[in-house]
């Protein structure tokens, strides 16, 4: 328990920081090289049609082993949020299935790269299940890799403004 609470304390303290970065400081830091944001891009989409295409190789390529995954989801039912957690073993395996006898043919995969910086990196996808938001991390051979993921399930109201952007394409 205790290090969960250190790593989630580690989490927030991560994305506290990249976020910063995205305000006044964002302004004087130099504009990041295009390849390394199209890298960051690219690690997400792996995440998101690993799970999609059922292509745990995709997820193998774009998540680091060390994986850090939280979220929650709404219960449709009785309105409860539940929180869990997940490995990156826990996420190949679900790569495997999850999309078993379902269309996702016309399924969100938005990507948004917030900051990429030397060796870290944040970014959102929004997708099918909900929206999560990523911190990655370059390693030592200079591949982006997903490290921190932490999301939700939709809400009735961010299912109404996807169905209204996803129109508007």
């Amino acid at each position: 328990m205790m290090k969960k609470m250190m790593t989630m304390r580690s989490l927030m303290l991560a994305t506290l920081v990249v976020a910063s970065a995205a305000g006044p400081l964002a302004a004087q830091l130099p504009d990041p090289d295009p390849a390394e944001v199209a890298a960051v891009r690219r690690a997400v989409l792996d995440y998101v049609e690993g799970v999609y295409e059922m292509r745990p190789e995709l997820i193998e390529r774009g998540v680091h082993p060390d994986l850090d995954k939280y979220g929650y989801s709404l219960s449709p039912r009785t309105g409860d949020w539940s929180g869990s957690a997940m490995t990156f073993d826990e996420l190949v395996a679900l790569s495997r299935s999850w999309a078993e006898g379902q269309d996702l043919s016309g399924a969100p995969k938005i990507v948004e790269v917030h900051q990429v910086l030397d060796r870290v990196a944040s970014a959102h996808l929004i997708a099918s299940w909900g929206i999560d938001a990523f911190l990655l991390i370059r390693d030592d051979e200079g591949t982006w890799k997903i490290r921190h993921v932490a999301w939700q399930t939709h809400t009735p109201e961010t299912i109404a403004a996807l169905r209204s952007a996803m129109e508007a394409r």
